[in-house]
């Protein structure tokens, strides 16, 4: 897989004019979704190549990351003459990082992306790293493909135009990212406070370390075949969280589903692994200070379940887990019990006093 260029920004316009003006393309176009091309597409919008762009926009919100949606972008590269030497820009959160990448890796065999994510989850997780894709069939991120960018661009400017929810959403990737990295950043994750007036340059630092995580990560490991899947961790119980959420109309945020989803394994951690309980009271504790819980009952249990068993990391049908046995110590595929899985479920319920 093709080496990415991950830039910390402090000024977007002029690293982007630099990069546009580096590369040899015919054709420029940028993705968007709502929101994005109202508030974060005029900060670039005075750049002359930004002007001659071709903009594409489509609905906010996670239920657009579908087919119907990669089908509209193709459509309009196809219409307005892409070719495999066009340039599509994503400007916007994971959802069109993933969107705009799997289009881009598709369309004519591949043509060259540049990702400039404009929520917190997507500068430290989904626009780094080449994954892409789709959600399908009702499961997340069912369909898609290793598509790195040419260029990621995080400029934590954007950041400000985020609500809590967003912000946190992000930030549980973040969590996740110290988890099984060290004490150190672990440490530096739980002292930032998330209630008060956030400080955006302290932000900014750590989410350079948290991109630097991932990318030591993916760099070992580009196609997840073996230490990548550390990246998962929280994800198989916060996939299935998600996945219930838009079965029952009330789709959550990613990164809350993670936040749960580390929770609960983090239970098949300490009772699989032997991770200490202390810590998982520790994580329990700050998670439950910042995050809404999730709301589901044993009569979700098995569709739970049944979401797990679609996860991409299994192997011969069995579910496989990343756990961790200390911050920082991480055991990959780790499977475990039906009935520990479901304790699991009873553990996040009962922290949340459900």
């Amino acid at each position: 897989m093709a080496e990415q260029k991950v830039v910390i920004s402090r000024n977007l316009k002029a690293d982007l004019q630099e990069l546009l003006s580096s590369l040899t393309y015919d054709k420029l176009f940028i993705l968007t979704d709502t929101n994005t091309q109202q508030k974060c597409l005029p900060s670039i919008q005075e750049l002359p190549e930004i002007q001659q762009a071709r903009v594409i926009t489509i609905g906010a919100g996670d239920v657009h990351k579908e087919i119907e949606s990669l089908s509209h972008i193709w459509h309009i590269l196809s219409t307005e003459g892409a070719s495999r030497n066009s340039l599509l820009v994503n400007l916007g959160g994971g959802m069109i990082t993933d969107l705009g990448g799997f289009a881009g890796a598709t369309f004519k065999r591949g043509i060259k992306t540049v990702n400039v994510p404009t929520t917190l989850m997507a500068s430290v997780d989904a626009a780094v790293g080449g994954k892409t894709g789709i959600n399908f069939n009702g499961l997340k991120n069912e369909v898609g493909s290793f598509y790195p960018p040419v260029c990621v661009f995080i400029d934590c400017e954007f950041l400000r135009t985020l609500d809590k929810e967003n912000l946190l959403s992000g930030y549980a990737e973040m969590i996740k990212h110290a988890l099984i990295s060290s004490m150190e950043t672990y440490t530096s994750i739980l002292l930032f406070d998330l209630d008060g007036e956030i400080d955006y340059t302290f932000l900014n630092k750590m989410v350079a370390q948290s991109v630097a995580v991932k990318e030591r990560i993916v760099e070992e490991d580009p196609k997840e075949h073996g230490i990548r899947k550390a990246l998962n961790f929280g994800h198989t119980v916060g996939h299935a969280f998600e996945s219930l959420s838009f079965k029952k109309g009330q789709p959550i945020l990613h990164g809350h589903a993670v936040a749960a989803g580390i929770i609960s394994e983090l239970y098949l951690s300490y009772k699989a692994c032997g991770f200490p309980m202390d810590r998982l009271r520790q994580i329990v504790y700050y998670i439950k200070e910042y995050y809404t819980p999730i709301a589901f009952d044993c009569k979700d249990y098995d569709i739970l379940y049944e979401y797990m068993t679609h996860d991409k990391k299994n192997e011969g049908g069995v579910i496989n887990f990343t756990l961790l046995s200390q911050i920082g110590e991480v055991r990959i595929n780790q499977s475990v019990s039906k009935e520990l899985i479901l304790e699991s479920l009873d553990f996040y319920r009962e922290s949340f006093g459900m």
